[in-house]
């Protein structure tokens, strides 16, 4: 029994916390560009990693306030979505999927290189004590809640890690309410009529481009919330943490929560991480493997899921196979 409870509440600590919060993000965007207008992006961790960036060199490095680089990270997922969206959103479906994911890893390579350094710190990435006024303190430096430890039974939070949960899920519940509100206007109708069929759209004189360049913004932008929660829960961000496995993991949580639904990537995310992280203390307890392949067994687990998904539930928990039909 106390081994079952332990496994439980690795799960729910997982699936509640700060982590199950960013990649809820990530999928709320991906779930603009995929779910609501069909435009096939690999490369959500791109964003991921400006947004998470922007916010760390703004803080870290050029010592200004923590809203200061909210903002920063902010518009330099805007720019990279202007610059990725002008030459590929004319492409098809499967040649968008492969220009995402190249200047996702474009990215990467470029941000660990060593004339970037100064400013991102190579392949070291950037700790957040840099400068003195780094991100992390500056987050927690708004922590209203006392040092020590908080919660009921087995199910328990640092203080620092209830406030980045209770603030992370906070964002997540506003931003499902606008993209709610947004899906029900007539900018989110046409959004899925051109998920739909595009010509139509377009013969109907709709501006095709002008409305996937929006959706692939306003994805983007939520992409970089996931970056910046990312960093201000963790004492340092690298370049080789923003791996494409992070893009498909927020696929799995996309797909099994519900593409084109406003709540299936938060239940995605809830459901995905305590899965996860229930199948790792339970293989770190039962002990039927060496340490050092539970790491590899975790993405194992995570491409069967994804193929189950996809064989026998496309449309996730909460979805409609219906909103799974894309125009390729």
């Amino acid at each position: 029994m106390d081994v079952l409870i332990t496994i439980l509440a690795d799960g729910v600590n997982s699936a509640i916390g700060p982590t199950a919060v960013v990649f809820a993000l990530a999928a709320i965007g991906l779930n603009v560009h995929y779910g609501y207008t069909g435009l096939l992006n690999f490369g959500q961790v791109g964003f991921m990693l400006v947004g998470a960036y922007g916010l760390a060199i703004t803080v870290s490095i050029w010592e200004q306030p923590l809203w200061v680089g909210v903002i920063a990270g902010i518009l330099a997922s805007t720019l990279l979505a202007l610059l990725l969206g002008l030459p590929t959103l004319r492409l098809r479906a499967d040649y968008l999927a492969i220009s995402t994911i190249a200047a996702a890893e474009i990215l990467r390579f470029v941000f660990r290189s060593s004339p970037a350094t100064p400013f991102t710190g190579g392949p070291f990435g950037i700790p957040s004590q840099v400068g003195g006024s780094g991100y992390t303190q500056t987050w927690n430096a708004l922590n209203p809640f006392p040092q020590g430890r908080y919660g009921i039974g087995w199910l328990t939070f640092s203080h620092t890690r209830l406030w980045a949960t209770i603030v992370g899920w906070s964002i997540v519940l506003l931003v499902v309410l606008v993209v709610w509100l947004l899906m029900r206007s007539p900018w989110g109708r046409v959004l899925k009529s051109i998920r739909e069929d595009e010509d139509a759209a377009r013969a109907l004189g709709k501006n095709v481009f002008a409305y996937k360049m929006q959706a692939l913004i306003l994805g983007g932008v939520l992409g970089g919330m996931a970056g910046m929660m990312l960093a201000i829960s963790q004492a340092a961000i690298a370049p080789d943490q923003f791996l494409p496995q992070l893009t498909f993991f927020a696929y799995t949580v996309l797909i099994m929560g519900g593409a084109a639904t406003i709540w299936g990537p938060v239940v995605g995310s809830l459901l995905f991480w305590f899965l996860i992280a229930s199948v790792e203390r339970a293989l770190i307890i039962s002990d039927v493997m060496p340490s050092g392949t539970i790491g590899p067994t975790r993405l194992a687990f995570v491409g069967i899921l994804l193929v189950l998904l996809m064989a026998f539930r496309p449309q996730g928990l909460l979805g409609n196979k219906r909103e799974m039909v894309l125009d390729g």
